[in-house]
């Protein structure tokens, strides 16, 4: 992130286990965190590993830090608001920390219908009735552009196909993309 400041270091005469309770604490507050995200903080403010585990071991008891909880928390919000799919949102939680089986309980949340509902919105917004996609050269470059947005998405190729093809076989047919 910056690497030209050095980590803070900290004041010798506080109590490290004080410290590492206030960074967590003031971390909960903005967001929620997984464990690991929060083991990261404490690690950059140069917070002792044994005093870090003891601390996290606690918030952890008292169920202020709970991974399967944040999981759950982030499938819907990132679901919901970006139209993530499994796919990615599988990789996001694997990067916070989240254990793989905690990772699929939050993902079995999302239904297959949900994926493809929100794929199916996302090509919407991009269709126009002034689009030619009858077209041969105009079809085949929407279709790679929306399959790619798909793509990026987390959405499998062939479901991002199957997406596609039917929405612009429905704008070809006459049918309101709307």
């Amino acid at each position: 992130m910056n690497s030209e400041r050095p980590a803070p270091e900290l004041d010798p005469d506080a109590n490290p286990a004080s410290v590492a309770r206030a960074i967590i604490l003031r971390q909960l507050t903005n967001s929620p965190k997984s464990r690991q995200q929060l083991a990261q903080k404490l690690a950059e403010r140069n917070v002792p590993a044994g005093v870090a585990e003891a601390v996290l071991n606690r918030f952890e008891e008292v169920k202020l830090i709970d991974d399967a909880e944040f999981a759950q928390l982030w499938v819907r919000s990132r679901a919901q608001n970006k139209a993530l799919a499994r796919g990615a949102l599988r990789r996001e939680l694997a990067g916070k920390g989240i254990a793989p089986e905690l990772a699929e309980e939050a993902l079995a949340q999302l239904s297959d219908e949900d994926e493809a509902g929100s794929a199916e919105a996302l090509v919407r917004r991009k269709l126009r009735t002034s689009m030619n996609l009858a077209d041969r050269a105009e079809r085949e470059k929407y279709t790679r552009r929306w399959v790619a947005m798909l793509a990026r998405k987390g959405y499998s190729p062939s479901a991002a196909f199957a997406v596609v093809d039917r929405l612009i076989d429905e704008q070809v047919d006459g049918e309101s993309p709307e």
